[in-house]
């Protein structure tokens, strides 16, 4: 099998160097919290808001505020709530325990581990389109260290193409473009090629094993019981849809008292040997674009790039004024989350908004917990206005 870090990695390596950094800014107590989450919460207008902390590589703070649905019920730790693209990179955490299990090769073309060419399947509702890569053979070269890097080629979903057709828009490998297809490539090669049943294997490897008790790939009626619908930017309700297939992609339900749990052991690197956490949260791939959306935008000249930004697996990777740090991103019309961690320290904060205007207050609460880390938000969600 070949290094983990890859050609790519070695290459960056200056980016992952860091100087001991300034002294450690305090992690407030709970009442600081509280207030602040209230202002953020009132500045941003927002109905519903969760949050986490971890400090040292354990939970200090887990909260919820605000409603989990019009008619005032409130929203509370165990409440759930859509985890929207977070399910991401809690899918390249179940996808690297099986590279060090052997089972998969980061660098190996993923069609290898299918019986017949990838071309040749079908297509099918919960999958990508793949016989529309027909006639181009690039297909052949995807790795899975491309899919997770988001390097396919693809647009973000095939649906999002005018004429609704999967296709390459530069070769696998060359950059950096936000595809949820090609995880969703990645999960048919699991489920296809290896035989495995994606959902089970999160449930085994990762909501098992690290307290996540209501957390699933799927919907679960039990789930019912409390559960947050969310608000739109215009502020109306959306009722929380009731997923039926996994999708690596995003399909994952949970609440902020187990993503509390997943961001501890994710900072620990928990169930994973040093090297492989070190591969998933260090540079793999150049960002070389204004912003992650839109996906296709073109790169910009070297100039302008930015150097302390780029893909891990699964995780977006930055250079702050802490040291590296990583981060990932989770977005609905309805729903605002965000995952931040420094490796400094092994601090985190999870967010997960059930109004999507709670993303206006990320910087700031993001800030007041661990102070000024570099996560790179203007990139992420564009010129959006947030509150000071």
């Amino acid at each position: 099998m070949r290094p983990l870090l890859g050609i790519c990695l070695l290459a960056m390596l200056p980016f992952a160097a860091s100087a001991a950094g300034p002294a450690p800014h305090p992690i407030p107590t709970r009442a600081a919290l509280d207030a602040e989450v209230a202002a953020a919460m009132k500045a941003a207008q927002a109905n519903g808001l969760a949050i986490a902390v971890i400090d040292d590589g354990k939970v200090v703070h887990v909260a919820a505020y605000g409603q989990r649905n019009a008619k005032g019920d409130p929203l509370q730790t165990d409440t759930v709530m859509y985890g929207a693209s977070l399910t991401k990179a809690v899918f390249a955490y179940t996808v690297m325990q099986l590279v060090e299990e052997g089972r998969l090769d980061l660098d190996r073309p993923v069609g290898e581990y299918l019986d017949k060419p990838l071309t040749e399947y079908p297509a099918e509702d919960a999958y990508g389109p793949w016989p529309d890569l027909a006639g181009d053979p690039r297909w052949k070269t995807i790795t899975a260290r491309h899919l997770l890097t988001h390097s396919s080629g693809f647009a973000n979903f095939a649906y999002l193409e005018p004429d609704g057709k999967l296709r390459f828009h530069f070769d696998p490998g060359t950059r950096y473009a936000y595809s949820g297809e090609g995880l969703i490539l990645l999960q048919y090669v699991i489920e296809r090629g290896l035989g495995l049943d994606l959902g089970a294997e999160m449930q085994r490897r990762v909501f098992d094993r690290f307290g996540m008790p209501n957390t699933s790939m799927i919907w679960r009626p039990d789930f019912a019981a409390n559960l947050a619908d969310g608000w739109t930017e215009d502020g109306t309700v959306e009722p929380h849809d009731e997923r039926s297939r996994v999708r690596a992609a995003g399909s994952m339900d949970t609440t902020i008292a187990d993503m509390a749990n997943v961001a501890a052991a994710y900072i620990n690197g928990e169930g994973l040997r040093a090297d492989t956490f070190a591969a998933m949260t260090s540079p793999q791939r150049p960002i070389t674009t204004a912003s992650q959306f839109p996906t296709l935008q073109d790169e910009l000249p070297p100039a302008q790039r930015r150097k302390d930004l780029a893909a891990g697996l699964g995780v977006v990777v930055f250079e702050g004024p802490q040291g590296p740090g990583f981060y990932k991103g989770g977005h609905n019309d309805s729903t605002g989350n965000t995952w931040v961690c420094v490796k400094q320290r092994r601090r985190c904060v999870v967010i997960l908004g059930n109004d999507v205007r709670a993303e206006r207050a990320f910087p700031r609460l993001v800030a007041f917990v661990l102070g000024e880390t570099g996560v790179p938000w203007n990139w992420e969600y564009g010129k959006k206005a947030f509150i000071d």
